[in-house]
């Protein structure tokens, strides 16, 4: 495993002719900011869901 100046992780993996490198990504307070809006969307959608499945 690399790491680079930035800080960021990489494995890059030779196996014969092919060569895959896989790097940790890091997210931007916007992508942060989203990813929690769209996770609670989705529990207050499932939530709904389920309140109205109790119904009937």
């Amino acid at each position: 495993m690399n790491v680079d100046k930035g800080g960021d992780h990489t494995m890059t993996l030779h196996i014969l002719f092919l060569t895959i490198t896989i790097k940790k990504r890091t997210l931007s307070t916007e992508e942060i900011q989203h990813e929690e809006m769209v996770n609670r969307i989705y529990e207050e959608n499932k939530d709904r869901q389920y309140s109205m499945h109790r119904m009937y």
